[in-house]
């Protein structure tokens, strides 16, 4: 397997990307302060501030002229249900039931503009991907030994209203130090264009989460049975992985290790 994905700091300096990592990591920072941090001049901290597209789209400035992230890199990552339709721990979502869960995904798709148009295949998809994630922790009951109830779930992340940095991802699973972004198709067939749509947020999701998780993507055909294989990224030496819904369970084991 090959992890060789193409480095967001081709468009992202290094310096940037540390400046934005200590705002997202904290509740309010000044330009003073994220100097003395990082060792770096607060001239060059000021510019960045200013003219960082990292810092333009992720980051706000408050009234005290303290620099706050959008999503914070921490967990629970506060913020992150402003750009969600779902958002919440395993054990929330385990805890409703379908028509519950559909409402409020609903309402939350409407206020982070996510368009509902083609509401019946839409609706079928959302219902599809929610019956293989509750499939997935029925596994994981079986299996586990360790609590997962707390681990993160997002459905239908959206972060477009930034010019330079636009995430749009299925589910979204934060378990511990891994983060699983899973595209979910309504196939049998594994298609090129669905690999690389499944893998070209990534680069973006590791600078918004940190450093500090892995980001690992996956697409996933629930129109498939007993799929599990690698695909490659077009037009890069990557590979993710493929599998079917009732797969999905050692696409998580493979990263997290359950049955070891």
């Amino acid at each position: 397997m090959n992890r060789s994905f193409p480095d967001p700091a081709a468009r992202f300096s290094e310096t940037e990307q540390r400046v934005y990592a200590a705002i997202a990591a904290r509740d309010g920072l000044k330009a003073r302060e994220i100097s003395r941090m990082l060792g770096i001049d607060r001239t060059e901290i000021n510019r960045l501030l200013v003219s960082s597209a990292l810092m333009r789209e992720l980051c706000y400035q408050d009234r005290e002229y303290a620099w706050h992230a959008l999503i914070r890199q921490k967990a629970p990552h506060e913020g992150l249900y402003e750009f969600s339709g779902w958002y919440g721990t395993v054990g929330e979502f385990l805890a409703q039931d379908e028509s519950a869960w559909l409402r409020q995904l609903e309402e939350g798709c409407r206020r982070i503009g996510r368009n509902l148009n083609d509401t019946r295949g839409l609706i079928h998809s959302f219902l599809d991907c929610r019956k293989t994630m509750a499939g997935l922790f029925a596994d994981l009951r079986d299996m586990m030994k360790q609590p997962f109830e707390g681990w993160e779930l997002v459905f239908e992340l959206r972060l477009n209203r930034a010019r330079y940095i636009r995430i749009y991802t299925d589910v979204l699973l934060i378990a511990g130090e891994k983060a699983f972004s899973l595209e979910f198709k309504m196939k049998d067939r594994i298609d090129p264009e669905e690999v690389l749509q499944a893998a070209k947020y990534v680069p973006y999701l590791e600078i918004l989460l940190g450093r500090s998780i892995d980001v690992i993507p996956a697409l996933v055909l629930t129109g498939a049975e007993e799929l599990y294989e690698y695909a490659p990224v077009t037009g890069t030496d990557y590979e993710i992985p493929v599998c079917s819904g009732d797969m999905l369970f050692n696409v998580l084991d493979e990263y997290l290790g359950f049955l070891n």
